[in-house]
């Protein structure tokens, strides 16, 4: 049986790398995280803010709770408060969904471009 490698996965990621996947600037992030108490990255020993998966998680849901319901941020903390944590859930499986939506149209869409294709 051939060895396999395993894929290397990142454990941290940069403001940059984050606010990239979002779309946004890092101020953004930074701000976020003065307003928002469930946002507290790891900081290095230069003060660099490293984001873990679960930090990104979080800020997943601050993203979609401000920029794509159109919550103020002071709705966003209430919602927050309240421990909405079935909110939080729906939100990642939303997410998860559509995931798996782009990749099953990417299939569809390399079918239709060669339909000779078994």
């Amino acid at each position: 049986m051939p060895y396999k490698e395993r894929e290397i996965e990142k454990k941290y990621f940069s403001i940059s790398e984050v606010a990239k996947q979002f779309d946004v600037a890092p101020s953004l992030i930074r701000y976020w995280e003065s307003e928002f108490d469930m946002l507290r990255p790891r900081k290095d020993k230069k003060g660099n803010r490293r984001f873990t998966k679960e930090d990104i998680k979080k800020l997943k849901y601050i993203y979609h709770l401000v920029k794509e319901k159109g919550y103020t941020l002071q709705g966003a903390k209430e919602v927050i408060k309240t421990g909405k944590k079935d909110d939080f859930d729906k939100v990642a499986a939303v997410q998860n969904l559509q995931g798996l939506k782009d990749f099953l149209i990417k299939i569809r869409d390399g079918f239709e471009k060669n339909p000779d294709t078994k």
